[in-house]
């Protein structure tokens, strides 16, 4: 029997026939993730429990086979496309909520359920857990954890690093390991659970996961901010969050998104407004009026032409509606685009913004920023045509992520490295740290089955990894 037979017969044992897909018309589509490439795995994997994971990964280890652990696509950077082929070990069957922890305010799951049915489940019991990606009804909170995703709440309540207790996973050996605990407060070991999120499969896969529940707020208001210009609209986004109240989400639109969106909408927007704040205050019924009267104060500058605060669900919408209608304005906009979500210090905003205005001009290609102001958190957009702007659109790119790191940014504040920005590590992250990083992955991964190529740059005398095909 050839070793091919022979490797695929150990994966149906440790997993069952129907938990193995081998027909490349099957396998194919789990060789893409939202980044739009693709590279078909040998086979897929659909375990539904903890012990066929272990048996797995010790299968690949065995025979150096690549292991792309993938949760539902939804990622923007190739971190779940299988670029040297193997194997992909999809989580969607591991999608049970194991318990419901109300009073001690947490909830464990497994990998594959998604983000909306946590919120549904955390909901029934007046809870909610604060990560919140715009694919939140069908990104799974494994793919959340593999990234560190957040959205526009992180603000207030921050990421997946900062609410999550513990988690279960299982090294690129085969070893199961437990991070982190059940309480809320906890110093014991170094703290493997904040290495692993974020890591995008390249540690261990993470099996199952221990989060961290939050009260949810009786109510939330919501206010619409018009500004002349972005240096307004930056400046009462620097006044918010210096007083006391912080908002639940503080997110941010350019002049070019507000264009896109009259062009697109049948929306009322006043034609001076080059910028736009969108703000939500929670908290009690009974002290939710004087928390929104002190953001609206800290709001309103001289460059604010309009402060509408909803008065109930209906106009709630309303409000939010610029916001929803951009995304497909985008798509209608360009043939094709890159989403980058860079971060620099708030204050640095303004600067960013100037400086994307002069490479969008310099380039000839059409930038639109818009994202998550209150953690300096920009998506920013590059629209072009790649029969003829490709080159110019990564040029432009390039020296994007250089204005970034000059005003002391990060490359990615959720989206994730993957194969995207993985050759643009360097310029952030110095040799000496990177090589640390290095080691830590070998001691995880000492085989370097798991997700090779993604996350961090080559090591300069390692070269690229070996195919990892079956």
């Amino acid at each position: 029997m050839a070793l091919e037979s022979l490797i695929t017969n150990k994966f149906v044992e440790a997993c069952g026939e129907n938990a193995v897909l081998t027909d490349q018309g099957e396998c194919w589509a789990y060789g893409y993730d939202n980044s739009k490439q693709h590279a078909c795995p040998d086979l897929v994997l659909l375990p539904t429990k903890h012990e066929q994971i272990v048996s797995c990964v010790k299968i690949c280890n065995e025979h150096n086979i690549s292991l792309t652990t993938r949760g539902r696509g939804t990622g923007t950077t190739g971190a779940a496309v299988p670029i040297h082929a193997g194997v992909v070990l999809s989580t969607e069957r591991m999608n049970q909520i194991i318990e419901v922890d109300a009073d001690n305010r947490n909830m464990r799951v497994e990998p594959g359920v998604l983000n909306a049915d946590i919120q549904k489940h955390a909901t029934e019991h007046n809870l909610f857990w604060p990560p919140d990606p715009s694919s939140a009804d069908y990104c799974s909170v494994g793919g959340n954890l593999a990234c560190n995703a957040a959205g526009p709440r992180a603000v207030k309540y921050g990421t997946c690093r900062e609410n999550t207790l513990s988690l279960k996973a299982v090294t690129g050996t085969g070893e199961t390991i437990h991070t982190g605990s059940a309480t809320t407060k906890g110093v014991v070991g170094l703290d493997l659970t904040r290495l692993l999120i974020g890591s995008e499969g390249t540690l261990g896969v993470i099996t199952e996961a221990r989060l961290k529940l939050h009260p949810k707020p009786e109510r939330i208001n919501t206010v619409r901010a018009l500004y002349k210009n972005a240096d307004a609209a930056v400046d009462a986004v620097i006044n918010i969050l210096a007083q006391n109240t912080l908002p639940y989400t503080l997110e941010f639109i350019d002049s070019g998104s507000l264009n896109l969106i009259r062009q697109q909408s049948s929306l009322e927007i006043d034609p001076q407004a080059q910028a736009m704040l969108m703000i939500e205050v929670d908290g009690l019924t009974k002290s939710i009026a004087a928390s929104t009267e002190a953001v609206l104060n800290a709001a309103q500058n001289s460059g604010c032409i309009e402060l509408k605060t909803a008065e109930d669900e209906k106009q709630k919408s309303d409000l939010w509606t610029a916001r929803k209608v951009l995304s497909p304005a985008l798509r209608s906009f360009s043939p094709n685009k890159i989403n980058e979500d860079v971060v620099v210090p708030v204050t640095q905003l303004p600067i960013l913004l100037n400086e994307l205005e002069k490479l969008s001009k310099k380039h000839g290609i059409a930038i639109f920023n818009f994202g998550h102001a209150g953690n300096g958190n920009l998506h920013v957009n590059l629209l072009y045509d790649a029969n003829k702007q490709e080159a110019a659109a990564k040029a432009c790119l390039n020296e994007v992520f250089e204005c970034v790191l000059s005003l002391g940014g990060t490359l990615s504040g959720e989206h994730g490295v993957g194969l995207a920005k993985r050759d643009f590590v360097s310029q952030e992250i110095d040799s000496a740290t990177l090589a640390l990083m290095h080691k830590i992955k070998k001691q995880f991964d000492p085989n370097n089955i798991l997700n090779p190529g993604k996350t961090l740059p080559y090591r300069a005398h390692g070269g690229e990894p070996r195919d990892g095909r079956i």
